[in-house]
């Protein structure tokens, strides 16, 4: 008997299965099996290969979602103070308020900037290797996840915003919570948890707005708050609000997703974990490819604005591209052997971060803090093991670890 081949169709319902989110890539090679960019159904297409997804990102005429496209597919979408937090920020605007929204946010994340904060990414690290010791010294397992590719991260972005350090904690499941928000409207009653997130977000950064106005500003939060007082027009008190959002909850959860996957991934390949701890330099090519065999961000989409050209193939205006970035990465046009974890190939660059003028700001940070916290991690505890099998949080959307028990040695 001929073995079944999955339709189009079939592999995006099995996504959105929790069984298929738990190993979606088979189902990646499934709707590649049909073509780098197949379509769907009318009005929806999905692209899957390396250059049909890169393409797809830089054209200009595909579109984010905004206002205007939610006003199309979900007229209630105003209801839900989690969606117009969001829809607020650059990530949902198109040109030119996304031009302008990146400008004022984009001097924190240059290259110079994050270059600069360094030493206190290395301080924070070694810090929180110091609790992990602490919390593991009888050999009781330690969750990696709670107590350090979460915290890290939120430290980073605190350091970078200005939130003081003791409300860090309160954070990681504040944002947990705002996060379902980004996952697309498949449930609607799962958006209450976010819209609840985002009217105590909304709360403490409007008080902690009020406590830097007129204050020299000494880090982004007061520099927004001075471009908002100066000129409302170019930055909006909700796109103030909506952005701080956005820079807190991608800037947390995604590097997060990226630990989670650098540990379990030296685990499994113990050859690697010596590397990271002996090769100067190695946890660059080593990150690289950790973002490409497991993208915390699995997916984004676009929407064609009039007709465009994607690599020979023709999408309608008014077309819905689902770009899928973790088949993108795992292209063996692109990637020989793709299924295989290799830090030595050549010339990596994954589409993990995006690209275009959706890029994400925050990559050059989330690398550079995956590369400073792996070989110090490994350095400092050469007995490291797991305790347990991690606990995944895989969604349509994000991809990556819930829990992940170790023990120190």
């Amino acid at each position: 008997m001929a073995e079944h081949v999955m339709r189009p169709d079939e592999a995006i319902a099995a996504l959105v299965a929790p069984e298929g989110r738990r190993d979606p890539y088979p189902i990646y090679e499934a709707i590649r099996a049909h073509g780098d960019l197949v379509k769907i159904k009318p009005g929806l297409m999905v692209a899957v290969g390396y250059a049909q997804c890169s393409q797809a990102l830089r054209e200009t005429r595909l579109r984010v979602q905004d206002a205007k496209s939610y006003d199309a597919v979900f007229p209630g979408w105003r209801a839900h103070s989690s969606l117009r937090g969001y829809a607020d920020s650059m990530l949902y605007r198109n040109p030119p308020d996304h031009a302008r929204l990146r400008r004022l946010v984009s001097g924190a994340f240059t290259p110079a900037r994050v270059q600069a904060i360094r030493p206190a990414v290395e301080r924070m690290t070694d810090r929180l290797l110091d609790r992990l010791a602490d919390l593991g010294a009888d050999g009781t397992p330690v969750d990696f996840i709670a107590e350090f590719a979460s915290r890290l991260p939120i430290a980073v972005i605190s350091e970078l915003l200005g939130v003081p350090e003791e409300h860090q904690a309160w954070f990681r499941a504040v944002a947990e919570d705002l996060t379902l928000a980004l996952e697309g409207i498949t449930n609607e009653s799962r958006l209450d948890p976010a819209d609840k997130a985002m009217d105590d977000l909304s709360a403490y950064f409007t008080e902690l707005i009020a406590h830097r106005r007129g204050r020299p500003p000494e880090d982004l939060i007061g520099a927004l708050v001075q471009t908002h007082d100066a000129d409302g027009d170019r930055l909006g008190h909700d796109e103030l609000i909506g952005n701080l959002m956005l820079l807190l909850t991608a800037g947390f959860e995604t590097t997060s997703f990226l630990l989670g996957h650098a540990l379990l991934l030296a685990f499994q390949h113990p050859a690697q974990a010596v590397r990271l701890r002996t090769e100067p330099g190695f946890a660059t090519d080593y990150v690289e490819e950790v973002l490409r065999f497991e993208p915390p961000v699995q997916a984004t989409s676009r929407w064609a604005e009039t007709e465009v050209e994607l690599g020979g193939t023709t999408v309608p205006s008014g077309t819905k591209v689902v770009v899928i970035l973790a088949a993108g990465n795992r292209d063996p046009v692109r990637f020989p052997q793709p299924h295989r974890f290799d830090p030595d190939r050549p010339d990596i660059q994954p589409l993990s971060f995006g690209a275009g003028a959706h890029f994400c700001l925050g990559a050059p940070l989330s690398r550079m803090e995956a590369r400073i916290a792996m070989p110090r991690l490994l350095r400092r505890f050469p007995k490291l093991a797991a305790a347990a099998a991690p606990v995944r949080r895989d969604t349509w959307v994000g991809r990556g670890l819930d829990t992940f028990p170790v023990v120190v040695g």
